[in-house]
């Protein structure tokens, strides 16, 4: 799949057992011969990201918007995920969707009223060589199309059913066989 890559969803099955994955829609940003790199989409924290991030000088009367885990991998690095092309450095994940690590950024969308149409996530998803690759030929995830409003819009204890829905398949019907880590 390296060879085609396309930015895509990664829509975990039952039988997947580690935690950190469980029920999870995971962005697929990056996937070539050195190993992929994603953000999970559905997992938020019950803490508002202005109260988490440390910047200087500190954030004053953040937002609301809560920190979301973005997977287990440097749970200390963060990423903003935008649905607005950004003034700052950023990487274009697709039309709508962009990626950055822009300090000056963060304490934007931070302190922006009403909070943007954003995401912070602590943590990224990642696979070395060939990881990938051998977790979908063990079906341990489904790929699905980046739907703008599934990212931002969909609550996040439905987003991983809404998914699997919108590829036509009921996920009480998916298998729950032998797991894969």
């Amino acid at each position: 799949m390296a060879d085609t890559f396309k930015t895509a969803l990664l829509l975990s099955m039952p039988q997947l057992q580690d935690p950190n994955f469980a029920r999870t829609v995971v962005l697929l940003c990056e996937y070539n011969p050195d190993g992929a790199f994603g953000l999970v989409l559905n997992r938020p924290t019950n803490v508002a990201a202005s109260e988490m991030v440390r910047l200087e000088p500190p954030i004053v009367g953040g937002n609301d918007m809560p920190l979301w885990i973005g997977g287990p991998v440097d749970p200390q690095r963060g990423w903003i995920l935008l649905g607005d092309e950004p003034q700052a450095e950023f990487k274009c994940i697709r039309e709508g969707l962009y990626l950055s690590t822009s300090q000056t950024l963060l304490r934007e969308v931070l302190e922006a009223r009403p909070a943007p149409r954003a995401r912070v996530l602590a943590g990224y998803a990642g696979w070395g060589p060939g990881q990938l690759d051998e977790e979908l030929a063990q079906s341990a995830w489904l790929l699905g199309e980046v739907d703008l409003d599934l990212v931002f819009d969909v609550a996040p204890e439905a987003m991983w059913e809404t998914a699997i829905r919108r590829l036509g398949a009921d996920p009480s019907s998916l298998t729950t066989g032998h797991g894969v880590h």
